[in-house]
């Protein structure tokens, strides 16, 4: 594995986890009302360009990352449809 890859893996998982905290505050106090349904929408659309991007490029520090960002971020939007109404 060549420093570009190390580093686009770095890059890519401190860019990942950065949803992990809201992730987690909204499991334990299932608000969802200042969470908004579009910004997370567009970014899961958005890794899933990136992660096909990086298919065709076969790039594996672009693939993992936007596969386990993507993942997140689909969690996060099932957690906003399922509070919503709380």
């Amino acid at each position: 594995m060549n420093w570009t890859t190390v580093l686009g893996l770095v890059a890519g998982m401190l860019t990942t986890l950065m949803v992990l905290p809201q992730l987690q505050k909204t499991w334990k106090t299932k608000e969802v009302e200042d969470i908004s349904l579009v910004t997370f929408v567009s970014v899961a659309v958005g890794v899933t360009l990136w992660a096909i991007y990086g298919v065709f490029k076969q790039d594996i520090a672009l693939i993992i990352t936007n596969a386990v960002s993507l993942l997140l971020n689909l969690i996060m939007i099932g957690l906003k449809l399922r509070y919503r109404n709380n």
